[in-house]
């Protein structure tokens, strides 16, 4: 009798299901040039969106929704409706890729109910290129005004034989100090889906390569599309997190679905939750995904930023520029008066605008000398930025100052110090990771030193998400394994140009990127005879500084660089840029080169990459210079790798009638252009 009941009970669940899926609700919705399309349904009770490009399928139906204290809005919900517009935006922006940017979208909100009550709204902007989703929660009754959202269900399901370049998370509390996680390991290339990093995930932004899919093409006269075979590229991450919400990263327990992750419990020595307190109804970050058939899309995308807007205004005119920094070549002992007087005068030679003084100004050199060292700075040109530990008590970083940064009172005394000194801005360091009130520091920080007239740069910190236009005092964050690893080990100079040929297509893609390189030293050493050994070219080391992108740039230069290194570098150095008015993927591969065009002004700078073990030799088209235009060329001698005494050249030549360049770049070199357009 009870298995004939029980029968009966699944024979009603299937049909109850399939009656489900067959009632499914199903809206679609295209970006303003008709080549994005999204497709939202509630099949079985569950949220979902699919997205293609041109026909085909670059996210599978992936499942949406948030997991909250008082219910599970990711199931046994209603899609009733998506109200469909077109936004537009306009905006003008000195510290990203790209200063003026024109935004146009499809907006589109889908509205879910559950149990007869307006739930769970997802909001969808949709570009030729990029497509992003934040959701809105509704109270379930009038009166509750707070509630804890617990995790989301969001997701991206890749297509089946999509391959995968992702950085690991670590675990919380180890590393130097217990610092952990810093955001700062490997990535690998190429790898297979179905894993989740050393356990805990992947830090975003995560990049994935589709496998060929069949796309359709513009339509001919006939008004026929044509089928053509393409690999893709879809990079996920997430912007305009602040301090109402967690920063998150992406997790996979197997197979071809990524998912949105929150932070670990132990991150803070366990102070704080890894859940999101809101207030009723709530707005969540944005999760974006940007998409091509080429990196094109993802190395230009401004999604990151046109999503936000600013939630301050800047309390001065924020100016942007060059610097020097003592610690990535001389370390800890470098602070002092002497030597931070000598790196003043270098960045005057130079006609840099900054030194940043970094840890242990406060015990080896002190207030007083430091005020005496900014008063001496100014009458150079130059200022300063100075080092920060962001510690309270969540690691055991000992570098100061300590506990300046971490409480109102005590950082706007600091700041109102700094303010009267004439510091331009702090770089503060050793973050404990992504929880709510973590994030809450980040925004305070930007927002006390606002008022107090300071830039800011964060390091051992998480990835900034749209910051650049949220705080207008925001420079630029680390968040990926930057140029002082060159110093701590051997390995990280051998893998060199392998990781900067990675961060161009991925990490500097989404955010400003304070990578601190661009060293012309040989060795890592104050007199340069000692340390690790720098694999990569001179020439290398001009081209990351145009790969490379971030409005303030301290570069790992150093003043025995005006004697020792080629006079055509120090030239090229004094007079490239830090911000940029336009940015094109010219080629290249994560992991392998990397060729991108950035212009200032009415001048353009291409500059290319190599890490392959064998020389790139490659005819690339520069159409963004005119016919006959002069261009200045830096190149390595094609035996560079083979022979490292070999330096560079610089020479100048007249851009032929097809508009194109032929290149070789040596393992580990590189090269640079620079014309007027």
């Amino acid at each position: 009798m009870k298995k004939m009941i029980m029968k009966r009970i699944q024979a009603f669940v299937l049909m109850a299901l399939a009656v489900l899926s067959v009632s499914a609700t199903e809206k679609s919705f295209s970006s303003p040039d008709g080549h994005v399309t999204v497709t939202v349904s509630d099949i079985s009770g569950r949220p979902t969106y699919k997205v293609s490009l041109d026909g085909a399928t670059f996210i599978m139906p992936s499942p949406l929704g948030v997991l909250m204290n008082f219910g599970d809005l990711s199931m046994a919900m209603t899609l009733k409706d998506c109200t469909v517009s077109t936004v537009t935006d306009e905006y003008d922006l000195k510290t990203i890729k790209q200063s003026h940017v024109s935004y146009q979208a499809t907006e589109a909100v889908c509205q879910f109910e559950k149990g007869g009550q307006r739930a769970l709204d997802v909001i969808f902007r949709v570009t030729g290129r990029d497509v992003a989703f934040r959701y809105k929660i509704y109270a379930p009754k009038r009166d509750m005004l707070s509630a804890v959202v617990e995790g989301e269900a969001s997701s991206f399901i890749m297509p089946e034989g999509t391959t995968t370049f992702l950085c690991p998370q670590v675990k919380p509390m180890g590393g130097f100090a217990r610092t952990y996680p810093s955001y700062e390991t490997s990535y690998t290339w190429d790898d297979a889906t179905g894993k989740n990093g050393w356990g805990q995930g992947y830090t975003f932004p995560c990049l994935f390569k589709v496998p060929s899919v069949a796309m359709t093409t513009q339509p001919t006269k006939e008004g026929r599309g044509a089928q053509a075979t393409k690999e893709g590229w879809i990079i996920v991450s997430e912007t305009g997190t602040d301090g109402n919400y967690v920063g998150c990263c992406l997790k996979n327990d197997g197979g071809d679905k990524y998912s949105i992750g929150f932070p670990q419990k132990e991150e803070m020595d366990g102070w704080g939750t890894p859940n999101a307190k809101v207030a009723l109804p709530a707005l969540t970050p944005w999760r974006t995904m940007t998409l091509g058939t080429t990196l094109a899309p993802i190395v230009e995308t401004t999604v990151a930023n046109d999503l936000v807007q600013p939630k301050y205004k800047a309390s001065k005119d924020y100016t942007y520029g060059k610097g020097t920094w003592s610690w990535i070549i001389r370390m800890d002992n470098s602070c002092n008066y002497k030597e931070q007087k000598e790196y003043i005068d270098f960045s005057a030679a130079l006609g840099y605008r900054s030194v940043l003084v970094d840890a242990h100004w406060d015990s080896q050199i002190g207030y007083d000398k430091v005020a005496e060292l900014a008063a001496y700075a100014k009458t150079k040109g130059v200022g300063l930025f100075l080092w920060y530990n962001s510690n309270g008590f969540w690691n055991d970083a000992p570098q100061g100052p300590r506990q300046k940064m971490d409480r109102s009172a005590v950082r706007r005394k600091e700041m109102k110090w700094m303010q009267e000194n004439g510091i331009l801005g702090i770089k503060v360091d050793f973050f404990g990771g992504d929880k709510q009130v973590m994030m809450q520091l980040y925004e305070d920080i930007l927002t006390d030193a606002n008022e107090f007239g300071l830039q800011c740069i964060f390091h051992g910190c998480t990835l900034p998400r749209g910051w650049e236009r949220m705080y207008p005092n925001y420079v630029a964050s680390e968040a990926v394994l930057a140029s002082e690893n060159l110093s701590f080990g051997q390995g990280a100079c051998d893998a060199e140009a392998k990781n900067g040929c990675t961060h161009v297509f991925i990490r500097n893609t989404v955010a400003s990127m304070d990578w601190g390189g661009s060293a012309l030293n040989k060795r890592y050493s104050t007199g340069n005879d000692r340390g690790t050994y720098r694999r990569t070219s001179d020439v290398y080391a001009l081209a990351t500084a145009v790969l490379f992108q971030s409005s303030v740039q301290h570069f790992a230069l150093a003043p025995n660089n005006l004697q020792d290194a080629p006079a055509w570098a120090i030239d090229f150095m004094k007079q490239v840029p830090t911000t940029w008015d336009e940015v094109r993927f010219i080629d290249g591969y994560p992991g392998k080169y990397a060729i991108i065009a950035r212009r200032c002004g009415d001048t353009w700078y291409v500059a290319g990459i190599n890490a392959e073990q064998q020389p790139l030799k490659k005819i690339i088209s520069l159409p963004m210079f005119a016919k006959d235009a002069q261009l200045t060329v830096y190149a390595d001698d094609p035996k560079y790798t083979n022979d490292p005494t070999l330096v560079g050249s610089v020479k100048t030549l007249k851009q032929n009638k097809k508009q194109q360049l032929t290149i070789t770049i040596p393992e580990n070199g590189g090269f640079v252009v620079v014309g007027k357009k």
